[in-house]
């Protein structure tokens, strides 16, 4: 199955540097999945062949400009593509009433439904389940209420060995209840123990979405172990203060939240504008947590 994030948009509050504001595709087995929705997004989608037909959830992580500016106009291509079924956006309340309030004063009337699903900052909850993954919320600390969004799989069914199908004679109507830890009776009446039909299915996989925040170690517990860690990364640590002052945080602040989480892979992005060159970034990183990478535009990690 696919889990994998294509970077979209890397920067902080401006695009500069041919570098867009933040918003991230997650491809999760065909389903497709938004984080933030910066300036540009869909001029990224389409440069990276994206399609926007895949996308049916938008997760917007706080009300400032540089995470859902892109939005209208996502959500006007659309309405002109002719677009049917419904679309899920998990943001703040207040991003539905900018989103009403725009659609009401441009009299534009929306071939498809918009559904929305709103999102508090005073305790983590699951806000989306399907059969394969949930996605919880991470809460923040920015200069206003902030959720990260912690997309977790489920543990899969065990793994039937072939060999044993034919071994044992197993009729296809009892596969799935193998599958899900049942034994099997032979038509003899022997029982074969689950153990010795399958083996375990693979590890569950875990992708962390820690955008715009302050230092702040509350989520640590939430997020450990977690194959592959996005933490945004301002500023350079020399610049410490300036990212205290505006609620974000520095290279090492970062590589710190991945060590001690104990985190497979850490990407770092929501570059500030004043770096062009981003290899000092990367380097602090590495000096503290060697397996980080920067989020490139047009890069896809796969999880």
């Amino acid at each position: 199955m696919h889990f994998e994030v294509t970077i979209l948009g890397s920067n902080g509050a401006i695009p500069a540097h041919n570098r867009y504001p933040t918003s991230q595709f997650l491809n999760y087995n065909g389903q497709g999945f938004l984080l933030d929705c910066g300036e540009g997004t869909q001029l990224q989608m389409s440069k990276y062949n994206i399609k926007r037909g895949k996308l049916d959830h938008i997760f917007i992580s706080h009300i400032h400009g540089d995470h859902f500016f892109g939005l209208m106009g996502i959500l006007t291509s659309f309405n002109l593509n002719y677009r049917e079924h419904p679309l899920h956006i998990h943001a703040y309340p207040g991003v539905e009433e900018i989103v009403r309030t725009y659609f009401k004063h441009a009299q534009t009337i929306l071939r498809y439904e918009i559904i929305f699903h709103q999102v508090t900052a005073d305790e983590p909850r699951v806000i989306y389940e399907n059969d394969g993954l949930t996605v919880e919320t991470i809460i923040l600390k920015h200069r206003i209420p902030t959720t990260g969004f912690l997309f977790r799989e489920k543990v899969g069914p065990r793994k039937i060995l072939p060999a044993k199908l034919d071994q044992y004679q197993i009729p296809v109507h009892e596969i799935s209840a193998i599958k899900m830890g049942g034994d099997f009776t032979t038509e003899g009446g022997s029982v074969i123990p689950n153990i010795e039909l399958t083996h375990d299915p693979a590890p569950p996989r875990s992708y962390a979405f820690c955008t715009d925040t302050a230092y702040t170690e509350s989520f640590i517990e939430q997020i450990r172990g977690v194959n592959v860690l996005y933490h945004e990364a301002t500023f350079v640590h020399e610049h410490r203060a300036r990212a205290a002052e505006t609620g974000h945080s520095t290279t090492r602040e970062a590589a710190t939240i991945a060590l001690k989480a104990n985190v497979d892979k850490l990407i770092i992005g929501h570059f500030s504008a004043r770096y062009e060159d981003l290899s000092q970034l990367l380097s602090e990183c590495k000096d503290i947590f060697p397996n980080t990478e920067l989020a490139i535009e047009g890069h896809l990690f796969s999880i």
